[in-house]
């Protein structure tokens, strides 16, 4: 298990249940990299591969 397995089981423990738009999810990175400038390029990276990561599937694979 890599050490970012712990925080992501939480995530998926705490708020599994719940649906977010992704304009929350926006928001949240925002404060997040606004809170810690230190991860604002994985951030960046991050939000960058979740916008494309269907380019190469369609709905049905996800």
């Amino acid at each position: 298990m890599y050490f970012t397995d712990r925080g992501i089981e939480e995530l998926v423990a705490r708020r599994g249940e719940e649906q977010v738009s992704v304009e929350w999810l926006a928001a949240r990175l925002r404060e997040f990299a606004d809170d810690n400038p230190q991860f604002e390029t994985p951030v960046e990276r991050f939000a960058t591969w979740l916008a494309r990561f269907d380019d190469d599937f369609d709905d049905d694979e996800l």
